[in-house]
Formats: structure tokens, sequence, C-alpha cells
């Protein structure tokens, strides 16, 4: 297949994408207050806490069986090292761009997660549905796709919330009430941890002046301890993550599955009644309203937006080609399911998760830049998801 029909089987997921949130930019406009701030936070609420999670139950339960979950184990260490890859290359960003401190959480969260949430739920069935998609019958494709993207944006999900808001938060500053700056890293974090002595006191030394010393296996425990009072249960555990592991569990549990998913399971009217069909518009129609505030001015320096569009765009990319054909020769992914590997390529190539606005609104910190940074990571992605798309499709032909 020709270079160029795989660009136009690339294009089409990636303009629905752009009109849908197109409409969204359009309807948020002042002029048209549609979806002014206070309708957007509320469809935000509404997607955050219903329909995002309703999604990801009902897709999980209906693809995902022990089997395929068995099969697709790669997925999970495929996107965790795109998380990793991109915090490595947001901190060297930091470091060489000499990023101001109340930015650096917001280079982290862009770096490092991908939005494998929605996009890839309306590009991979796009892809299969185009006559001269390089994947095959269109109906086999699609019957695969789309538990490939369900899990992505469950196993996703999980990460955004867990991994990257935590590390996010290690890189908050705020105000100690002097009106300087400092890390909120406690400071039991870079302190002597002593255990306390047997007079009640945690004294460092013992009664002859020499250091108590502390074995190796208590150490590890007060460290995560001082680690685990810095998780946020409530943000780990949000309302889609939580419906992701529902989902798997159904899907997995073939008892359970056998009452919920099928026309003639006993409880099939709770599986029917949980897609809302509606939620990926939604999503999407609020991606392009957050992205009119990027048209405002903030003090985010160009150098820090072009370097993370480099990072998103370009390096992650480039390392998620590395990373399938590495899994490829070490026999970790199966070589003959082109599918599985474009999703996994696709993983690295997406931009920024919107879900980073969302945090830095319970941070309280930056969203004039995190909007600036989404505006411009997603003009710029419109075309270079484009053509990664096409290579991805190109190279595996």
């Amino acid at each position: 297949m020709g270079f160029l029909n795989l660009f136009i089987v690339a294009l089409m997921p990636v303009l629905k994408v752009i009109l849908i949130a197109g409409v969204g930019l359009f309807i948020a406009l002042d002029r048209i207050k549609l979806l002014g701030p206070d309708p957007n936070r509320h469809l935000n609420n509404l997607v955050f806490y219903v329909l995002s999670p309703a999604l990801a139950a009902t897709s999980l339960a209906e693809t995902v069986t022990f089997k395929s979950f068995i099969t697709l184990w790669f997925m999970p260490l495929n996107l965790l090292l795109a998380f990793v890859f991109g915090s490595l290359l947001a901190w060297l960003l930091i470091k060489v761009t000499k990023t101001p401190k109340h930015v650096q959480c917001i280079v982290i969260g862009c770096c490092s997660a991908g939005n494998i949430g929605n996009l890839l739920l309306i590009m991979i069935p796009a892809v299969c549905e185009e006559s001269n998609s390089p994947f095959g019958d269109p109906s086999v494709c699609s019957s695969h796709a789309r538990p490939y993207a369900s899990l992505s944006s469950a196993i996703g999900a999980i990460y955004i919330w867990s991994y990257v808001y935590g590390v996010m938060r290690l890189y908050i500053n705020t105000d100690t009430g002097n009106g300087s700056i400092s890390e909120t890293l406690p400071k039991s974090c870079t302190e002597l941890v002593v255990l306390p002595s047997s007079n009640g006191h945690s004294d460092p030394t013992s009664f002859d002046g020499t250091i108590a010393k502390i074995s190796a296996p208590k150490k590890i425990m007060q460290r995560m301890k001082i680690i685990s009072g810095k998780v946020d249960l409530k943000k780990v555990f949000a309302p889609s993550a939580i419906a992701a592991i529902v989902g798997l569990i159904i899907g997995i549990a073939s008892p359970i599955r056998k009452l919920l998913i099928g026309n003639k399971a006993p409880l099939r009217v709770i599986d029917s009644s949980t897609y809302i069909g509606a939620t990926i518009p939604c999503i999407t129609l609020i991606m392009g309203a957050n992205l009119l505030k990027g048209l405002k001015r903030s003090d985010v320096s160009k150098t820090v937006i072009i370097g993370i569009i480099g990072v998103r765009n370009i390096l992650l990319p480039l390392i998620g080609i590395g990373v399938v054909k590495a899994a490829l020769q070490l026999g970790l992914v199966a070589s003959d399911n082109k599918l599985y590997q474009f999703v996994l390529m696709l993983q690295f190539a997406v931009p920024p998760e919107m879900a980073i606005g969302t945090m830095t609104q319970f941070f309280q910190l930056g969203q004039c830049e995190t909007s600036v940074i989404m505006m411009w990571t997603y003009v710029v992605a419109a075309f270079t998801l484009t053509l990664w798309s096409t290579l991805f499709m190109w190279i595996l032909a």
C-alpha cells in the first residue's frame, strides 16, 4: 500500500477529533456561551463522575476476557515505559531550560501522560473502518480494536491518577507564608529518619554518643511509610480508575461475565443501561473548550513549550518504535498481530492527557500555563499524529 493511501487512512480519525474539538471551542466562545465556564464545569463533572466511568466499565467488561487479557499482557508494561520515559525526558527538559519552579509540575505531567483515553477510542476503530486500512477485514479489525483501545484507556487512567499524579505532587511548590516558595516535600523526607529510643525520645544518638544503627528492612519500611503518606488515595482511585478495575473483574471472571454480558445474560439490562454513546463526543467537546483558554497569554516560555512538543511529538514516538521492535525481537509481542503493534506504538505518539488540567486545578497551580501548553501541543499533534500514524502503518505493512 502506498504512503499516500496510508496517510489518508491515518488522517481521517484525526480529522474527526479536530472537527468535534473545533465545535467545542466554537460554542465556548464568549459570544456563543453554550459551553462557557459554568456549563463547562458542570459537563466536566458529569463526564468525570458518570460518563467516563460508565464507558470504561462497559468497554472493558464487554471486550476483555481472561484469554485476551493474558494475550495483551505487554500493554500495561508498554504504557508504563511510555510514562517513565516521558518523566525522564521531562526531567532533562527542566534541567536544560531551567524551567521556573511553578511550571515544573506541569512539564512533568504533560511529558509523562499521553491522551490514551478518548483519542485511541476514536482513532483505532476509525482506522479499521477505512477501506484502505492495512489491518485486513474491517469487521475483524474492529472486533480487535475495541479491546485494545479499552484496555489502553483503562490502564492509562490508573497510571495517570497514581504514577503521574504522585510525581506531579512531588514537584509542587507552595507558599510558606513569608512570600518565598518552597518544595512541598516535607523535611522528614530529607532529614535522617530514626527510630524512637528506649526512653521514648527520637534522638538519633545513643547514650554513649554514637549514632544509632537502623537495619536495612526498617529503613525501607520507614521510607515506604513516608511515600505512602504523600499518596492521595482519593485521587489515585478516581472514578474512571475504579470503573476500569470493576470492568476488568467482570470481563475476566467468567461466571460474572455470563451473568452480565451477552444477549442471553440474565442481568444484561445492567450492561446495556450503563453504555452511554455520548461519552466520547462530550469528552472531545470539553477538550476543545479547554483549549480555548490557551489563547490567553501566560508567562510560560516558548522554549518550554517547544521542548514539551519535542518530547511528546518527536522523541517519545521514536522511543515507542524502539520499544515495540525490541519486544518483537524478544518474543514479547506476536509478530503477526500488526494492529496490536500499531496500538503499542501509537501510545507513545499522542499529545498530553487533558486530565493534567484537572490535576493543576486540584493543586491550584498554573492553570493558564497548562491551557497554553495544551493548545500548542494539540495544534502540532493534529499534524504529527497523522504523520506518525502513517509511518507506523508503513513500518508494519
